[in-house]
């Protein structure tokens, strides 16, 4: 059963608390001279741990817990290859503390329920305390994490888990509350570098036997990215393939041969999923093309949905574009059907492409905004009934009720627009939406304000002695123009038709 870190776990380990035969002691899997690197050169003690600089401080959580001075509950929360399971080891072998490890990929709640009963029978008889280990925690269901609460509450046992994903998404909130949270960093890369370093030295690795170019060891580090075990599997690779072609050096060209896949730091049912897309918006948001890219290139090679990429994409046209550029609705739209209709691998061309258009549009958050304080409105209880003159008139008795009446067709005046009440009472005068002077927003935002007066029947602004005159972006009309001073009456006949309050016509229902 491969753990997530530096070495692997035996079999869930039960009520025992050392196990017999090659399952090794304490749970883990025991060394032997034919185990992966990374086994060997896990480290022997809390001063070979490295990297995690923030929690080896005298007195700081990480040094009781592997020291045993206080028996806290744990969990350790950090992406592969930064040391969770190392640091298990290291206080499975600390002190005399009855230690049993187990991984949620395999153990269940018979298995729980077993090492906590032990636990208890030997706390009553004054044995040693028990300690623990819960490999991918996140794994484990509610009802699951839920049958350790009591356990933990009353320390019969001292719970160690370790979990790469957030563990307020993915560990249900009582067990968070009992426990201390530490959180292990990426290893960066001189920290890689110098267990690489190490490995190729030290006895437990390669002993010297070979040596590394500074070339391949800067490829190794790259590739690694911030995962030690990914950096040791590799150089494993490497010197497995200087060896065979019967070299002691380990140059570019072999470790390019052995591995050439850097390790990608996403999970799609993870944090680093929504961190990762959290990137991408924002990088799209901020007009930095380049890392839009990127972060579509990460998604892409660790096999995120196609499909999802392409919903956020057409999210985003609204949302971030918007009026700025109202084709982007469009080209994000129609990536989405190419995913459908083309899929991977050549659809991430049509992904490309949206992202790019994405990226370098101008952008608007102005229907983003509109739609939000107006939906904050209707929430509040603001809008009151629909205005008569707008009211449902295509049916019989709507003219009796009154619908329809004083109902103005904007069509039947040359400009377009007339003035009319279109809002409840209680929201005259509300404007919702704010255009931005982006792109092609900025058209609307030079005729949004003749159309809202126009519409509002407001008087035009006095225009000063100096400037000249302005024609209205609505039509040809002037923009002090009013609704009515060359508008028809609202029951005429219009291009499309003969206009009644309480018509019942095909023309009159697209006009209502």
């Amino acid at each position: 059963m491969e753990s997530d870190a530096l070495f692997s776990l035996g079999e869930p380990a039960g009520s025992r608390s050392a196990p017999d035969g090659p399952a090794g002691v304490d749970g883990f899997t025991a060394v032997a001279d034919d185990s992966p690197l990374p086994v060997r050169m896990r480290p022997a003690s809390l001063d070979e741990l490295i990297g995690q600089d923030h929690l080896l401080a005298p007195g700081a959580p990480l040094r009781q817990l592997v020291s045993g001075g206080a028996p806290m509950s744990v969990i350790l929360w950090g992406p592969p290859g930064s040391g969770k399971t190392t640091i298990a080891h290291l206080v499975a072998g600390a002190t005399d503390r009855r230690f049993v490890a187990m991984s949620a990929l395999s153990a269940g709640v018979k298995d729980v329920r077993a090492v906590i009963e032990t636990a208890r029978r030997q706390r009553r008889s004054g044995g040693a305390q028990t300690v623990l280990f819960i490999d991918e925690v996140h794994r484990f269901s509610k009802t699951q994490q839920d049958s350790l609460l009591a356990a933990v509450e009353d320390r019969t046992v001292t719970l160690l888990a370790a979990t790469t994903e957030n563990p307020y998404f993915s560990v249900i909130s009582p067990l968070l509350s009992r426990c201390v949270l530490l959180t292990l960093q990426p290893l960066d890369d001189e920290a890689v570098r110098g267990l690489l370093r190490r490995a190729v030295a030290d006895k437990r690795g390669l002993d010297a036997a070979l040596t590394l170019t500074t070339e391949a060891e800067d490829h190794l580090v790259r590739l690694a990215s911030g995962d030690v075990r990914k950096a040791l599997t590799a150089l494993e690779a490497a010197a497995a393939s200087a060896t065979a072609l019967g070299t002691g050096r380990i140059d570019l060209t072999t470790a390019e041969q052995a591995v050439d896949v850097a390790a990608v730091r996403y999970d799609r049912d993870g944090d680093a999923h929504y961190d990762v897309v959290s990137a991408f918006i924002k990088s799209m948001r901020g007009s930095d093309v380049d890392a839009a890219v990127h972060w579509l290139a990460r998604m892409l090679v660790a096999g995120e949905d196609a499909r999802f990429i392409a919903r956020r994409l057409v999210i985003f046209a609204s949302e971030d574009v918007g009026m700025a550029d109202p084709g982007a609705l469009s080209v994000a739209t129609a990536a989405a059907h190419a995913v459908e209709y083309v899929g991977l691998p050549e659809a991430q061309l049509n992904l490309a492409q949206a992202v790019i258009h994405l990226a370098t549009a101008p952008k608007s958050n102005s229907a983003t905004t509109a739609i939000g304080a107006a939906i904050a409105d209707v929430r509040a209880g603001r809008g009151g009934s629909v205005p008569r003159g707008l009211r449902d008139a295509h049916y019989a008795g709507a003219r009796g009720l009154g619908h329809g009446t004083g109902y103005r067709y904007p069509h039947d005046d040359q400009r377009g627009v007339v003035t009319q009440q279109y809002v409840p009472d209680d929201l005259v005068g509300t404007d919702y939406y704010q255009p931005s002077p982006h792109g092609a927003e900025r058209a609307v935002a030079s005729r949004l304000p003749v159309l809202r007066r126009i519409v509002r029947g407001l008087p035009a602004p006095a225009a000063r002695p100096d400037t000249p005159a302005v024609e209205s972006p609505v039509t040809a009309q002037t923009a002090s123009a009013l609704a009515g001073e060359s508008g028809r009456p609202a029951t005429g006949t219009g291009a499309t038709g003969t206009m009644q309050d309480s018509g019942t016509d095909a023309a009159g229902e697209g006009q209502q």
